[in-house]
């Protein structure tokens, strides 16, 4: 289970497009974006929905 010392990473992707990973304090990627997303703003949101509590 992830817990609250998992990093997030918000980044632009080859394509242009915002996306966000989460990796655990065990360096595995325990979550991603399932898409790209135009605006940051909505890729905030989406990582929101999957437990990102950051700016």
């Amino acid at each position: 289970m992830s817990g609250a010392n998992d990093s997030w990473t918000i980044y632009k992707d080859n394509a242009g497009e915002w996306r966000w990973t989460r990796t655990a304090s065990n360096g595995r990627i325990v979550g991603a974006s399932s898409q790209g997303y135009v605006n940051r703003s909505d890729c905030v949101d989406n990582a929101r929905r999957n437990g990102y509590s950051g700016g």
